[in-house]
């Protein structure tokens, strides 16, 4: 923590590890150590889901000495096994959340992976056929579990981490047809109800860096592939 009582975080997501060994996130996860005060991973973690990616996830993890935050992504989900993954990366000393909050250096960090639905008046609704109701249901569930992890953190600032978006401004550069996939509006709707100083959320590769709810809260696209103004893999947040 800075002198003034700032916390660095660096924020990234998307990082898709595979299980072929071509891909290794120990240098930047070195750099970041040296950048920041904690890591946070916002989702798809892994390419396809699999235990032995998060493994190999896991041993890159040891180059980095600070706290690391993480939420999953859709990918992390593919090949059914979340409960190994999840217990390899907390292993590792992940800070894993799901529907809760975690403190750090007097930052609250709440995370959800959150879901699809879509934004503000073309947000999807709960009717017709149960698939659908279904669908709504899961980003209800999500938003509620959100409001419940917001409502345990006692700290004065807290960072929102979420795989999904919670507004449409950060999608800006993904097809408009898809939006209703990459999140929903009833996150922000969550977010605005409480004190938050920043959002950070993944999953659109093709999107834009900087948003803000209704509410005003800032919210940022920190997928690796998303030009950032540090010009590296990684926003760099001051809390």
């Amino acid at each position: 923590m800075a002198e003034n009582g700032t916390l660095k975080v660096a924020a990234i997501g998307d990082l898709h590890m595979k299980d072929d060994g071509t891909v290794s996130y120990k240098d930047l996860f070195g750099d970041i150590s040296r950048a920041a005060d904690v890591l946070v991973i916002t989702g798809d973690l892994t390419d396809l889901g699999k235990p032995r990616e998060a493994e190999l996830l896991a041993e890159d993890l040891r180059a980095c000495s600070i706290p690391v935050v993480a939420v999953l992504g859709n990918h992390d989900y593919e090949c059914d096994a979340v409960n190994e993954i999840t217990g390899i990366l907390r292993q590792a000393g992940v800070r894993l959340l799901d529907g809760q909050a975690t403190e750090i250096e007097g930052v609250g960090f709440v995370g959800v992976k959150g879901f699809a639905g879509g934004f503000g008046k073309a947000m999807l609704g709960s009717f017709g056929e149960p698939a659908i109701k279904a669908m709504v249901a899961e980003s209800i569930s999500e938003a509620m579990r959100l409001e419940n992890a917001m409502r345990q953190v006692r700290a004065g600032r807290a960072l929102v981490v979420l795989h999904y978006a919670p507004i449409p401004d950060t999608l800006a550069g993904e097809p408009r047809e898809i939006f209703p996939f990459l999140g929903s509006s009833r996150l922000a709707e969550t977010i605005d109800r409480f004190a938050v100083s920043a959002v950070v959320h993944g999953h659109a590769h093709r999107g834009a860096y900087e948003g803000r709810t209704p509410g005003g809260a800032p919210v940022y696209n920190v997928a690796r592939q998303i030009e950032k103004p540090t010009g590296q893999p990684y926003a760099l947040l001051e809390l």
